[in-house]
């Protein structure tokens, strides 16, 4: 480590804050970053690339005035284009790509005034809940090095557990936000449908199921950071309804007397694990305590159709990239890819045109059934996971056992889903640790455009209960 030994007692607002009054400036906080990054990244192989010229040039260049001004930052590696750069999206298939241009995220991120030195690992295309790729080699947990961090996010929520930084880009297509958090003891949040930009290259990313923000240490950072980042870009197809004022502002203030229903089912109906329906009932408790209204309660939806109808999607969007790239590359489709990856891209094969508009409309069917749970009650509260954070190799993305692979990820991520099929925003806050001291994240879940409640809330069980000042240990069990 370098001489900024209180670097990790900031979240980014507070870093920023030290460069806004010339206590420290954007070179020593990335000296800080780059140096955590050599020491803890050998052990947990959070960070893929690294961007480190690119990086001193934008500080020397000047960096905008923004919230952020000389934080430094982490894309993910998936997604979130900036131009000159590699992007491999951990996969073999885009080993030697390299971006032609900066997305709309990344501008704004950029204008935010944060340093991005680098990206974070993913498993291929953001497929998997583990963030295992065979071109990375597996990312590892901080709370213990023989478990996962979750994923797609895996290396983002990584790093920041392990405090190379506070806050990291993220997104979540089926959970992939929220999954890491739950398993790194994070705080992360997905926004609304729409709310996040996808341009220009995209309108939307599997039907609208995946948006972009962060994981984070603190719940101010969350709420700043998508502050800095919505708002309407030039041809967006839809958008998500306007907030009434910065989320930053909602931070600290009174949530009122919330409704809270709390249901421990998932809906595929896997089996939880008792660690994290505990998890559920002490966040449950502590929002009673907070004097919230709390019971037991769950919305009338056609459960069965989830799984089915969003892996038609998102099979079939899969199989298009794969099939785009490998076409530039002149090479079969099947050829760089792993073998989980492209048993699911061959899933698009029994997927019409007329099964794919169908499958969009039975979901967008069930966001109209949650929607009317939400005129009852404010937030749904469940577990994040049905399991605690798998082992490493649990999910091997060069199995060929596809039946034990997709139960084996339907039963340990079988919460999130259900917001990303029907657009809700929803948020991970890391209220537990189980026995074996890893992370067991609570969800909760509020109306559609709603992320203010999701703020109010996750501020005051902040306070009601700090987790920032938990530290993981880099631990191997033996055998390992």
């Amino acid at each position: 480590m370098t001489g900024f030994k209180e670097y990790d007692a900031y979240d980014a607002l507070g870093l920023a804050g030290l460069v806004r009054g010339g206590e420290v400036s954007a070179d020593e906080l990335l000296d800080e970053a780059l140096a955590r990054s050599d020491a803890l990244n050998p052990t947990l192989n959070a960070v893929t690339l690294r961007f480190e010229d690119r990086a001193r040039a934008a500080i020397e260049a000047g960096l905008p005035e923004g919230p952020f001004r000389g934080v430094p930052f982490l894309l993910k590696n998936l997604g979130a284009s900036m131009a000159g750069t590699p992007l491999t999206n951990g996969s073999r298939l885009f080993e030697d790509f390299i971006c032609d241009h900066d997305s709309t995220l990344v501008v704004r991120y950029v204008r935010a005034g944060l340093v991005i030195f680098g990206r974070s690992a993913s498993p291929e295309l953001g497929v998997s809940y583990a963030t295992e790729p065979l071109l990375h080699g597996p990312t590892r947990n901080p709370w213990n090095l023989d478990h996962i961090p979750g994923g797609s996010s895996g290396g983002a929520a990584a790093a920041v557990a392990a405090r190379i930084l506070p806050i990291a880009h993220a997104s979540d297509g089926g959970g992939s936000i929220r999954v890491p958090a739950s398993c790194c003891g994070l705080f992360g949040l997905k926004p609304t449908r729409g709310r996040s930009p996808t341009g220009p290259q995209l309108g939307e990313s599997w039907a609208g199921m995946s948006v972009s923000h962060a994981v984070s240490l603190s719940v101010r950072d969350s709420a700043a950071l998508l502050d800095a980042i919505i708002g309407e870009d030039v041809g967006d197809p839809y958008g998500a309804p306007q907030p009434a004022r910065p989320y930053l502002e909602e931070v600290g203030a009174d949530p009122g007397v919330l409704r809270i229903a709390v249901s421990g089912r998932p809906s595929n109906g896997a089996p939880v694990d008792p660690d994290c329906l505990a998890a559920m009932d002490h966040a449950a408790a502590l929002c009673t305590d907070l004097g919230h209204h709390v019971e037991e309660a769950e919305p009338d939806y056609d459960r069965d159709l989830i799984d089915d109808e969003r892996v038609k999607i998102i099979a079939s969007c899969h199989r298009a990239g794969i099939e785009a790239r490998a076409a530039e590359l002149g090479v079969a489709p099947e050829a760089r890819v792993e073998p989980t990856s492209w048993h699911l891209a061959t899933l698009a094969d029994q997927v019409s045109g007329a099964d794919y508009a169908a499958a969009v409309a039975s979901l967008h069917r069930v966001g109209r059934q949650i929607g009317r749970f939400f005129t009852d009650y404010d937030l749904l509260l469940t577990p994040t996971l049905a399991k605690p954070p798998l082992r490493i190799g649990v999910l091997d993305p060069a199995t060929d056992d596809f039946e034990a692979y997709a139960a084996e990820i339907q039963g340990f991520a079988a919460f999130p889903p259900l917001s990303n099929a029907t657009g809700t925003p929803a948020m991970s806050v890391p209220l537990s640790w189980n026995g074996a001291g890893l992370p067991i994240g609570v969800q909760f879940i509020a109306r559609f455009g709603d992320e203010a409640t999701l703020f109010r809330l996750a501020a005051q069980l902040e306070v009601a209960q700090p987790w920032a000042n938990r530290r993981p240990g880099l631990v191997v069990t033996k055998g390992n």
